[in-house]
C-alpha cells in the first residue's frame, strides 16, 4: 500500500514506519523532522494547517514517482499519529488546538479526496486514569473499548474529540477509521533501563493501569488495520497481554484496586487493558515483552 503516515519520526512512529516498509508499504512520512530510516520517504509538513496536508495527500512521494509520466499516485491509507504526545509539553490550549485541528484535517482531506481508509493514534489517556488529578482508578476491570471515557486533562480531551470526529466522517463517507488506544510505548532499550524501576516500585505504573505496548507490537497492529477491511468505525486497545511489574494479577489487584468490580476472572499474569477485541477483529499476536529481556 501506498501511505502517508504523519508523525512517523516520534516515539511510536520511528518504530512503526520501518515495520510498514518491512511489511512492502510505501511510507511517506509528513512530519516537522524527517525519520532517517532506510526506504522511508519524507515531507515537511505542518498538519494543524489544511492546505499542507491536502498538498501532502497530493505530493509525489520521490523523485522515482515522476518516472511513470503518470501523475501522482493515490494513497491507498493514512496513518495519523502526528500529535502533542502527553500534557506539560505545550500550554494546555496549544495541546489541544494542535491534536484537534490536526486530526480533523487528515480526516477531512482524506475523506474528500477519496482515500478508504484512515488509521490514528488516540490513547489510554482517554479512560481518566493517567493524567487524572489524585488517583482515579478505572470503574472495572479489565478495562475494555466499552469503558467511559471521561478526562480532565487537555491530552486526554482532545483523543477523545478526535474519535467523536472520526465517527462523524465515518458516518458520512462510510470509509474504514480505525482508532488505536495507544497504552504506554515501549521502546526495545526501555526494558533494561526502565522495567527493574518498575519492579521495584509498582506504583509507578497504577496511571498506565500497569499496562504497555512494545513499539515493535503497535507496527503489528496498524499492519493488521491496513490489511482489514469493512469494520466502519472501531476503536481498538493497544496493549501488551501482561502487566508492566513483577506482579500476579492478584496481587496488584489486592493492593492497588480493592473496591473495582471484575468483569471476569482473570489469569495470573494478565494486563488489565483489555487487548481482546484487537485479537479477536485483527489477529493480533504481541509478540514482544519485558519477559524475553528480563528474569521475572
Amino acid at each position: 500500500m501506498r501511505i502517508l503516515f504523519t508523525g512517523g519520526s516520534g516515539k511510536a512512529g520511528r518504530h512503526v514506519v520501518p515495520y510498514l516498509v518491512a511489511r512492502g508499504h510505501r511510507v511517506l512520512n509528513a512530519d516537522l523532522v524527517p525519520l532517517d530510516a532506510p526506504g522511508v520517504d519524507n515531507l515537511t509538513v505542518d498538519v494543524t494547517d489544511s492546505g499542507q496536508v491536502f498538498n501532502a495527500l497530493t505530493s509525489y512521494a520521490n523523485f522515482d514517482e515522476l518516472e511513470p509520466g503518470t501523475g501522482v499516485p493515490k494513497c491507498d491509507a493514512v496513518v495519523h499519529f502526528a500529535a502533542v504526545p502527553r500534557i506539560l509539553l505545550k500550554p494546555d490550549n496549544e495541546t489541544y488546538r494542535v491534536n484537534v485541528m490536526s486530526t480533523y484535517n487528515v480526516l477531512e482531506a482524506a475523506v474528500k479526496l477519496g482515500i478508504k481508509k484512515v488509521i490514528f493514534a488516540s490513547s489510554e489517556t482517554t479512560y481518566g486514569v493517567c493524567f487524572a488529578d489524585g488517583t482515579r482508578r478505572p470503574e472495572y476491570l479489565p478495562v475494555d473499548e466499552d469503558h467511559p471515557v471521561v478526562p480532565e486533562d487537555s491530552y486526554a480531551m482532545s483523543k477523545v474529540a478526535n474519535e467523536v470526529t472520526a465517527r462523524s466522517f465515518q458516518r458520512r463517507s462510510g470509509i474504514d477509521i480505525y482508532g488505536i488506544r495507544i497504552n504506554n510505548v515501549i521502546e526495545p532499550d526501555e526494558y533494561e533501563r526502565n522495567f527493574p524501576t518498575y519492579f521495584e516500585r509498582p506504583a509507578m505504573r497504577e496511571r498506565n493501569i500497569f499496562a504497555y505496548i512494545d513499539a515493535r507490537d503497535l507496527g503489528q497492529m496498524v499492519d493488521l488495520m491496513l490489511a482489514k477491511d469493512g469494520l466502519g468505525f472501531e476503536i481498538f486497545n493497544a496493549a501488551n497481554d501482561d502487566h508492566s511489574v513483577n506482579l500476579r494479577t492478584r496481587e496488584i489487584a489486592e493492593r492497588f484496586y480493592p473496591n473495582v468490580r471484575f468483569l471476569r476472572e482473570m489469569g495470573d499474569d494478565e494486563s488489565f487493558y483489555s487487548n481482546e477485541k484487537a485479537k479477536r477483529l485483527l489477529g493480533f499476536a504481541p509478540k514482544h515483552g519485558w519477559r524475553q529481556v528480563l528474569k521475572p
